[in-house]
């Protein structure tokens, strides 16, 4: 994943930014049917070609979202790169090149944070959808929690999963089998059919 600015220090009411962005329209894929047929009249290849879910309708680099509260930063999301399928059955934007996300405690100060390689996120559902080397780290207790699939239900303020978990910790090293769950700062954390070590020091 390309690197990012430090998170700190944009404390901004809730926005998208985008370096770049285009916009596609039906008419300009009409024409592209048009030009690439002559005088071919083959109505399912102009379907197709200006179905407005097969092509993103927003795009863009270099994305920073802040979601705030009363002026005060909660939790910001930073991704090399953007798409938006808005005329999709289950509308959804795409991060193919994966994303960061910052969550912040009332003071300001970064509480946690999760990475992921690829994440879909369903705008109507507010649901997140993240795979491939999800990592989340509470910065507090120092706990890392890696798994392959997370789900953050904004509604919910909750993240879960069910797949193989393992977390690590100072003295632990515990996986869920079948996942976990856990408030969206990773302060409670569950994990479902759990195993794993516990080191013990010696007393001096």
């Amino acid at each position: 994943m390309k690197s990012h600015p430090e998170p700190g220090g944009f404390f901004l009411p809730i926005f998208v930014a985008m370096r770049t962005a285009r916009r596609y329209g039906a008419g300009i894929l009409l024409l592209l049917v048009l030009l690439l047929s002559g005088c071919e009249n083959d109505i399912e290849r102009i379907n197709l070609l200006t179905d407005e879910t097969e092509a993103p309708t927003i795009q863009g680099t270099n994305i920073r979202v802040i979601y705030s509260d009363s002026a005060i930063v909660k939790v910001q999301v930073l991704a090399p790169a953007y798409k938006q399928y808005p005329s999709d059955e289950r509308p959804y934007m795409e991060f193919g090149e994966g994303l960061e996300v910052y969550f912040y405690d009332d003071s300001a100060k970064i509480e946690s944070k999760i990475r992921a390689d690829y994440t879909i996120y369903y705008m109507e559902e507010r649901l997140w959808h993240a795979t491939g080397n999800v990592v989340a780290q509470q910065f507090e207790s120092g706990d890392a929690l890696y798994t392959d699939e997370l789900f953050w239900d904004e509604n919910e303020e909750l993240i879960y999963s069910e797949s193989f978990t393992k977390v690590i910790s100072e003295d632990n090293t515990l996986y869920g089998k079948e996942g976990f769950r856990s408030h969206q700062n990773l302060s409670n954390w569950q994990l479902i059919g759990s195993s794993g070590t516990i080191n013990v020091q010696d007393e001096e």
